[in-house]
């Protein structure tokens, strides 16, 4: 019973930085769930690693190269993957890229940069797939990697703490909007997980301040995203939530003084 709950067989998910650490742990859970996973990214490499590695446990997948910055190669993307697949059920928005740069000193192109990958691309994306699910009438699920910045205000990452915010409320909105035709959105929220995007932010100063705000003392492991994700794109396990900013912290958010 508990497998039929969790289970993602016969379904399409498209993972946008599936590329990365932490969505490519989560396409493997996919892929070890029955789905056809669809990494999204621009490096075929990294794709290639991972896709062995899905392959190796017995799922199935392949690498889509795209600019998710831009409408067009998300439009191209969908359109690779239902000539490929046949269909989209899930869509996850995990693109990401942060910064330490001082509030005064950040330039208006490292803003722009900073707020294309992680908000408007996330925009694009839900704007691109979410017209499919509706026309097609499909009850699909959209997961969005959102940040405990974007929960809490946090130092020394103002443009990405602002990006993320963004992403939240806009889950939150179309939760609400698209949650009659079945369609749910939510958003996955981790604590700290050393990843690619913010290796430049994790100084010893700073680690040494996150221990001590974690109750488990520890960082995250990007295998310990994998059983939330599930549960948020499975029709089974999440069929009735929507709308949700599921925290993934290790106690972070619980920790006060």
């Amino acid at each position: 019973m508990s497998q039929e709950l969790f289970s993602l067989k016969g379904q399409t998910a498209v993972v946008i930085g599936g590329t990365g650490e932490l969505c490519g742990a989560i396409a493997e859970g996919y892929a070890a769930a029955g789905a056809e996973v669809v990494l999204v990214g621009r490096d075929a490499t990294k794709a290639q690693t991972r896709l062995d590695r899905i392959k190796d446990a017995g799922g199935n997948g392949y690498f889509v190269a795209c600019d998710v910055g831009q409408k067009a190669g998300l439009e191209s993307l969908l359109n690779e993957v239902i000539e490929r697949s046949g269909k989209v059920d899930i869509l996850v928005n995990g693109a990401g890229v942060n910064s330490p740069t001082p509030f005064l000193d950040i330039t208006e192109e490292e803003y722009d940069r900073i707020m294309n990958i992680n908000t408007k691309a996330t925009f694009l994306a839900c704007q691109v797939f979410g017209r499919y699910f509706v026309d097609n009438k499909i009850a699909a699920s959209i997961v969005n990697l959102g940040s405990m910045s974007g929960l809490i205000p946090l130092s020394r990452v103002f443009t990405y703490s602002m990006s993320k915010g963004a992403v939240h409320n806009l889950s939150r909105n179309l939760a609400r909007e698209w949650a009659p035709l079945g369609i749910r959105v939510n958003t996955l929220v981790p604590g700290f997980f050393p990843a690619e995007q913010n290796k430049k932010v994790l100084v010893p100063e700073r680690v040494a301040k996150i221990m001590a705000h974690t109750p488990m003392a520890r960082f995250g492991e990007a295998k310990e995203l994998v059983g939330a994700a599930l549960l948020l794109a499975a029709n089974g396990a999440g069929s009735f939530i929507t709308g949700h900013e599921l925290v993934v912290d290790g106690g972070y958010s619980a920790m006060t003084i």
